[in-house]
């Protein structure tokens, strides 16, 4: 099931290709400062860096239970959802950032503050970093993972990660497009390590 939804976030990502820049230019000129701010202070919650040092925090963790012989099944669970995690990130951002470097893509405040908008395919230049969204795909690898530990909690979990990758578009960070197929990614990436890498730590439906 996982696997189709993300096909179809990059699908519909795809189709917001051509609604990209009126969006954006609506969003800059009607998201106000104190929502810019509020959106501002959560976005951050979807950064890649703090997920994997929560990661590598577990494991960390996991290894110091496991040396005083503490709740074995535990143990074993947070080493494997860490791993799953950093594996499906890790996976992911290979495929987003060479997408990135090839695609090339200004970000929509490029073009509303320097007038510069567009794709420059096999251009390598690192300031054409818009497409896909790393936050994105970041925040739907966590929910994911949270979905195999909580699977009854999976409606919260997507619901919190839905909201965080919004506010990349909003921000006018990304446009809606790069958020669409960076979560796309994220999800298909972190639904496949789990399948082929930890058989038996993902429910069934994924």
């Amino acid at each position: 099931m996982l696997i189709w939804a993300g096909f179809l976030l990059i699908f519909l990502g795809l189709g917001a290709l051509f609604i990209d820049r009126a969006l954006a230019h609506f969003i800059y000129d009607h998201v106000n400062a104190r929502a810019h701010k509020f959106l501002d202070g959560i976005t951050h919650y979807a950064k890649a860096g703090h997920w994997l040092a929560a990661a590598i925090l577990a494991l960390c963790v996991a290894a110091v239970m496991r040396h005083f012989g503490m709740l074995a099944n535990e143990v074993s669970m947070l080493i494997n959802y860490s791993l799953a995690f950093i594996a499906s990130l890790t996976l992911g951002s290979a495929i987003l950032h060479v997408i990135k470097l090839v695609l090339g893509r200004r970000r929509p405040r490029d073009d509303m503050e320097m007038g510069l908008y567009g794709f420059m395919p096999l251009a390598f230049n690192l300031d054409y970093n818009s497409f896909p969204s790393g936050h994105a795909l970041t925040i739907c690898c966590v929910a994911v993972i949270f979905t195999c530990v909580w699977p009854f909690l999976w409606p919260l979990w997507f619901g919190i990660a839905f909201i965080l990758a919004v506010t990349r578009a909003l921000l006018t960070a990304h446009f809606l497009s790069d958020v669409l197929i960076g979560a796309g990614i994220g999800l298909i990436a972190a639904r496949e390590v789990l399948a082929l890498g930890f058989p038996g730590f993902a429910p069934g439906w994924f």
